[in-house]
């Protein structure tokens, strides 16, 4: 009888521990998709706030009627809108490229020409947000930039994959031109090996 008693008291532990992982594996599941569903919120919000402020720049630039002092950037200031209509792409470039900052849009790489500005401009974004619709980009898909001075348009000329020390890509050029950066393979599990180069040249 205390053989049987003290099964059944072990099942009963067992059972109390079971209801407990499973009510902890539902609080921490319900907590990670409130936080995945605040962090996209925020970021649709910026977006927003980030196009407003951006017509903001092309009102004040038009008034003006000449080119006002381009100011130092700082991070995540709003440089433009970068938009790939065949793929449905149409983001914020944010300056820098830290965490936060590719949170919230894709960012201009530090050291290279400016949005809008002659020379071979740096436009770095995740894999598995902004800059996941380009393992479907293709030669000849155009590619718009606009900044508060006009619209730039580009076309795809070459797509290329690269180590992560591979910054040859991103060397000044006397041609305009873009180089998109992102993490590659697209739908690799942790910090991927290798990035993903799209270059466009000005139309």
């Amino acid at each position: 009888m205390t053989r049987v008693n003290e099964q059944q008291e072990f099942a009963m532990r067992g059972s109390l521990f079971l209801r407990w992982v499973r009510r902890f594996l539902f609080i921490a599941g319900s907590v990670a998709i409130l936080y995945v569903a605040l962090t996209l919120l925020h970021a649709k919000l910026y977006q927003d706030a980030a196009g407003n402020a951006l017509e903001k720049q092309i009102d004040a630039q038009e008034q003006h009627k000449v080119s006002l002092p381009q100011a130092v950037a700082k991070e995540g200031d709003v440089l433009g809108l970068i938009e790939i209509s065949r793929l449905g792409v149409k983001v914020a470039i944010l300056e820098g490229t830290t965490s936060q900052t590719l949170l919230l849009g894709v960012g201009h790489i530090e050291g290279t020409a400016l949005p809008g500005k002659p020379g071979n401009i740096g436009i770095a974004g995740h894999r598995d947000t902004y800059f996941r619709a380009l393992k479907d980009i293709r030669t000849n898909d155009v590619i718009q930039i606009q900044t508060a001075t006009g619209l730039t348009r580009y076309q795809v000329d070459w797509m290329q994959i690269v180590a992560p020390s591979d910054t040859a890509i991103l060397a000044p050029s006397t041609d305009s031109a873009i180089t998109l950066v992102t993490c590659y393979p697209f739908h690799f599990i942790g910090s991927a090996p290798e990035r993903f180069i799209v270059h466009a040249n000005k139309i």
